[in-house]
């Protein structure tokens, strides 16, 4: 349950409920990534490293460290997981690797000139003419479709 005004004891309750509710998966959790809010206390973290989890703050003075994941899980809720439902963990896990995957290795990305972060070494791709063949690939049940140029 989501705390209109969030206090340290409070968030480290919920964080022991989620492990509680994780049961014998809360092993899989390796790190927790959490900002400088006066609400993650050292009982927060406790809570955290008893399971043998690491816990990282983000840095201090470094506002952007949390803006790119923030960035991140907005692409992928606004591209694929409001548009579909998700009938299950198994079902999201499956969806969000998808969009991962897709995110790095296709989706042009305006600050890399139009590349994928994964095709930043690649040579740039010709500009397509009227005599080029042009393949579709459809990802996540056709809501999203890759172009690439067929040699």
């Amino acid at each position: 349950m989501r705390q209109r005004h969030p206090t340290g004891p409070g968030i480290t309750q919920q964080a022991r409920n989620y492990l509680v509710d994780l049961g014998n998966h809360a092993q899989s959790i390796r790190f927790v990534i959490r900002d400088h809010g006066a609400y993650f206390t050292d009982t927060f973290d406790a809570v955290f490293q008893a399971i043998g989890v690491r816990v990282i703050p983000t840095l201090p003075q470094v506002p952007r460290m949390n803006a790119t994941a923030e960035r991140w899980i907005g692409s992928c809720r606004l591209e694929t997981t409001d548009r579909i439902l998700i009938t299950g963990e198994h079902h999201l896990r499956l969806v969000v690797n998808e969009y991962a995957e897709r995110y790095n290795r296709h989706r042009p990305h305006r600050s890399l000139r139009q590349r994928a972060p994964d095709r930043l070494t690649e040579p740039e791709t010709l500009t397509a003419t009227t005599n080029t063949r042009i393949h579709r690939r459809d990802r996540l049940g056709g809501l999203v479709h890759e172009y690439t140029q067929v040699a």
